[in-house]
């Protein structure tokens, strides 16, 4: 079984985080993404859904031309896990700061 982090726990894993946001019924994280154009959209999500694969920790998300929505949240342990901090961190290493 995977550990999902205590509520407690959360603060200090957002403090790594800064750039996500906790949902309302702190289960998820979620971040915001938009791109220049479409093509640039679309390589970032190649980039995550390799990674993802890799990981076997596929994402929520949503795209409308140059915006990407995503919502992180490991359904097996209905809540937040170190899968999606490892995740969100390598989203953002391939981001640039806003």
């Amino acid at each position: 079984m995977i550990k999902k982090f205590a509520r407690d726990e959360l603060p200090e894993l957002l403090g790594q985080l800064t750039r996500w946001q906790l949902s309302a019924d702190k289960s998820a994280i979620q971040r915001s993404f938009k791109f220049a154009d479409f093509n640039e959209a679309f390589g970032f999500m190649t980039r995550v859904a390799i990674k993802a694969q890799e990981m076997d920790h596929h994402p929520d998300w949503s795209n409308a031309y140059n915006k990407v929505d995503i919502t992180l949240s490991t359904h097996a342990a209905k809540g937040l896990t170190e899968r999606d901090i490892k995740l969100a961190t390598f989203i953002d290493s391939i981001t640039p700061a806003a």
